[in-house]
Formats: structure tokens, C-alpha cells, sequence
């Protein structure tokens, strides 16, 4: 029997590997002559870069940057020597999560330290980017990420405008000049699960701001700082389009990348199934193993053990997945091609309990093994 095992990260209990590799001991014991292989799995979020830096050989490297509020943190991404590629969360820089509830504000938020980990990977030889940007505190457009780039965005008076959303306001120009020349022979791939347009009442102002501290002034506001940004960007790149699906994704953040630095969206468990090559291991499988967190409705609405599962069943292979926990309303996941669920707890227990890195192993493999002395029968 050949079993192949992609489980996303149980998110503050283990890593994809560590969920993959319990979940393997447990088929061993099951059926000692299994070929098993496990291969790290994540949807474009967090988990992305320890996913793809254990599951590809890759290295961590860590860049001290400016936070979302120009208090400098420490931001560590991944790098896979071999094919030249960093593999970037954005919330590690620029993340909501880095600033506290009571001091969020997009006026003043800033991608700025983002492009620093870019720049930071640039001089380390990477050409390649994976960059993942879910969970940011800003909506700047990523206005602050093009000016650690190098590229000079300029108010009346020819002075770069200031960092954070209420810079926009007073843009009049886009040089790029003195952007870094390796840009040109850089290739982004973004991890973007969001259609919002930059601009308007599906816009990421409208949409987005208030979780990250907009009141209504601000979200019209920025959104019309955002139109004018667009407008100017034209001027730079006349096929630059403010509606594209996900320009308005990270406060904006999507349009830069696709406007100035020729940035390609995808879709996350896509551009992780890509990168890892998951097809060639799974088209001769006999069984797929996948799983995450907490397997519910949302699941199936295209998150990364449903990715798995697809991908499965163009080859006909069986698909199981294993969750720490699984709700009622996960019975959407056999709709959308996982043939059987269950949730890895054993008993009753506290949930620090439950999420207990040596815990979850031991549940994981013991379920595991539970389940595949069945379907070896």
C-alpha cells in the first residue's frame, strides 16, 4: 500500500511535518510494509514558511525590519537554496497580530518592513518570492513596501511621503529610478485567497479597515487616497487595474505587487501544491492522508485538505483526513472529495491538554493507526 500524507499545520501544536510524520508512525504500526511518504502541506498563510522550508531543504534566515508602526521586529522567512526561491509570511513584518488592539490605525501602518524582507532576500541571492499576505495591519496600498524597494513616492515638494495610509494623501508621483535593479529579474508569486478590488464598497478600506482600526472617516478617506493612488500608478504602468480580483487584498498590498512589481496572484493551497509538487507523489497513491486544525464547513470551502483531497481524486486515490477537533457541519468535506474524518482527541481533556505538542503526536499516530487497520482489512 503506498500512503502519501500532506496535513496542514495543527496551528499552536504542530508544524505540518510533525502532524504528518505522528501520522505516519501510527500507519506503520498499522501495516509495517506501507510506503509511506510525507510531504509538508500549508495554505499560503501561516505555517507557509516552516512548511516549505522542512518539506523542501530549505533554511531560515531572519531580518530585523521596521514593524507595522516603526517599532523595528524581528522577521524570519524561509529560503530554499536550490532554486533560488524566499519564502515570506507578510504578517511576520507586517502583521495585525504585531500591534496591539488599542494601538491599530491604517492612517499610520506601514508595509515598509515587508520590503525590507524582500530587499533582505535580494542580497542573499534570492530571484524568487513566495510571499503569503494574510493577516496584515496596514492599508497603504503597499506604498511603504515599494519605498524600501527604492522606489520614490513623492509629494508636491519632491519628498517621499510619509509611511502608513495617510501618505497617500498627499502623492503626486511614482519614480522608479532608483527601485533595485534585481527587481527586474524577480519573480512574485502571491499567496491571495481574496477578490476584493482596491477601491469602492467592496474595496479593502470598506471591507478590511474597520478590523484594523478604520472608523468611517477613514475608511472614505483612505479609499479615495486609494483611487488617486490608482490613478497615478497608471502613469507608471497604464495597464495597472485597480479592479483586478485581489488588488484590494492587504490593504492593497495585491496591487502593488501586481502593478509595479509583476506579481502573479494565486490561490494559496494552490501555489503550495505547485511549489511542492504534491501530484507526483499523490498520482500513484493508493491512500492520501490530510487533515488540519479543525475540519468544519469553512473546510470546504477550499482551504488546504480540500486542495489535498482534489488533487486526490483525479488519480482515484482514497482520501482520509485527520482534525483536532471536527464539527457537525464538516460532513460538507465528503462532499468535496474526503471520503472519511476524524477528529484525533481520545477523551476528554482540557484544551491545553489537547493542543499539548507530545499529546497531539501521541493522538495522531494512535487514531492513525486506529484507522488504517481497518482499511487494511
Amino acid at each position: 500500500m503506498r500512503v502519501v500524507i500532506a496535513i496542514d499545520s495543527l496551528k499552536g501544536s504542530l508544524t505540518s511535518l510533525e502532524a504528518g510524520n505522528a501520522a505516519a508512525e501510527g500507519v506503520r504500526r498499522a501495516n509495517p510494509e506501507a510506503e509511506i511518504v510525507v510531504r509538508p502541506l500549508a495554505d499560503g498563510g501561516e505555517g507557509t514558511v516552516d512548511a516549505l522550508v522542512q518539506g523542501m531543504g530549505g533554511e531560515y534566515r531572519k531580518a530585523s525590519v521596521t514593524g507595522p508602526l516603526g517599532v523595528p521586529v524581528d522577521c524570519t522567512y524561509g529560503v530554499i537554496p536550490d532554486s533560488e526561491t524566499a519564502v515570506i509570511e507578510m504578517a511576520g513584518a507586517s502583521g495585525i497580530t504585531l500591534v496591539k488592539p488599542e494601538d491599530r490605525n491604517p492612517l499610520l501602518t506601514t508595509t515598509y518592513g515587508l520590503g525590507e524582507v524582500i530587499r533582505d532576500a535580494i542580497h542573499a541571492g534570492c530571484r524568487k518570492f513566495i510571499i503569503g499576505i494574510g493577516g496584515s495591519a496596514t492599508n497603504d496600498g503597499g506604498a511603504g513596501m515599494l519605498q524600501a524597494l527604492g522606489f520614490e513616492l513623492l509629494d508636491s515638494a519632491g519628498k517621499q511621503i510619509q509611511r502608513g495610509a495617510i501618505g497617500l494623501r498627499d502623492l503626486v508621483e511614482v519614480r522608479s529610478e532608483r527601485a533595485l535593479p534585481e527587481l527586474a529579474g524577480c519573480r512574485f508569486l502571491i499567496a491571495c485567497d481574496v477578490t476584493n478590488p482596491l477601491c469602492g464598497p467592496d474595496g479593502c478600506s470598506a471591507i478590511y479597515g474597520p478590523q484594523k482600526g478604520a472608523d468611517e472617516i477613514m475608511i472614505r478617506e483612505m479609499d479615495k487616497w486609494l483611487g488617486n493612488y490608482a490613478e497615478i500608478t497608471k502613469q507608471h504602468n497604464p495597464d495597472a487595474d485597480p479592479t483586478f480580483p485581489g488588488a484590494g487584498a492587504a490593504g492593497g498590498l495585491g496591487f502593488a505587487f501586481l502593478a509595479y512589481l509583476g506579481g502573479e496572484l494565486k490561490s494559496g493551497i494552490q501555489l503550495v501544491l505547485d511549489e511542492t509538487h504534491l501530484k507526483d507523489y499523490v498520482k500513484d497513491a493508493d491512500v492520501v492522508v490530510t487533515g488540519e486544525g479543525r475540519l468544519d464547513h469553512q473546510t470546504a470551502m477550499g482551504k488546504a485538505p480540500i486542495g489535498v483531497a482534489k488533487l486526490a481524486k483525479m488519480y482515484g486515490a482514497r482520501v482520509v483526513a485527520f482534525a483536532g477537533s471536527v464539527t457537525q457541519d464538516a460532513v460538507a468535506c465528503n462532499r468535496a472529495g474526503i471520503d472519511a474524518f476524524f477528529p484525533i482527541v481520545r477523551g476528554v481533556c482540557s484544551l491545553s491538554e489537547a493542543m499539548n505538542s507530545e499529546n497531539a503526536k501521541r493522538n495522531m499516530a494512535d487514531t492513525a493507526e486506529q484507522v488504517f487497520r481497518l482499511i487494511n482489512n
